[in-house]
C-alpha cells in the first residue's frame, strides 16, 4: 500500500512519470544505484530515526553516513535509528523502501546538505523496487516539512574525520 500512496501523490502533483518501478532493486544504496545506473552517491537514502520520542526521517546522499557529533548538536539527543520492525508503524514505509513522501502524519523530515551537490537526486518510491527522480528542488519541495541540516559525515571531498 506505500507504494500506492507515494504513487498517488505523485499523480496529483503531475511528476507520476517519475516513480519507476524496477525489476530488482534491493535494500541497499549500492543495489539501488547499479540497478538505476547512477553513483551511489545520487541515492538520497531516507534514515528513520527516534526524537523526543517522535519519528523523524534524515535524506542523506548514499555516500555519507550519519556523524553523530554533528547529530546530537543539531537536535540535541543522540542519532537513535528506529528498530527495523518498527519502521512501517511509525513511518509508514517498509524499510528498503521507505522515502520522504506520503508519510505518516506527524513525521518530521530533514534534508541533509551532503544532497546539495547534486541537480538530480533518486529516492525509494514506497517499495523495494520503486524508485522516484527529481531535481534536488522537487525533493525539497515535495518533502513533507523539510529543513536543511548539516549532520553527516564521508562524503567530503577531502574529509579527514
Amino acid at each position: 500500500m506505500s507504494y500506492e500512496k507515494v504513487k498517488e501523490y505523485f499523480d496529483s502533483v503531475g511528476l507520476s512519470d517519475r516513480v519507476v518501478i524496477r525489476g530488482h532493486v534491493g535494500d541497499t544504496v549500492e543495489n539501488a544505484a547499479q540497478a538505476i545506473g547512477c553513483s551511489p552517491a545520487h541515492i538520497a537514502k531516507t534514515m528513520s530515526f527516534m526524537q523526543n520520542d517522535k519519528p523523524a526521517l534524515v535524506v542523506m546522499a548514499g555516500d555519507a553516513k550519519v556523524n553523530n557529533a554533528k547529530y546530537k548538536s543539531i537536535f540535541h539527543q543522540k542519532a537513535i535509528m528506529i528498530p527495523g520492525e518498527q519502521v512501517e508503524t511509525l513511518i509508514g514505509h517498509i524499510p528498503g523502501a521507505v522515502c520522504p513522501f506520503a508519510i505518516n502524519e506527524g513525521v518530521k523530515v530533514y534534508l541533509d546538505v551532503s544532497l546539495k551537490r547534486f541537480e538530480i537526486v533518486y529516492t525509494a518510491g514506497g517499495s523495494v523496487n520503486s524508485t522516484i527522480q527529481l531535481t534536488l528542488g522537487e525533493l525539497e519541495k515535495h518533502c513533507a516539512s523539510a529543513n536543511w541540516v548539516d549532520v553527516c559525515k564521508g562524503w567530503y571531498v577531502n574529509e579527514d574525520e
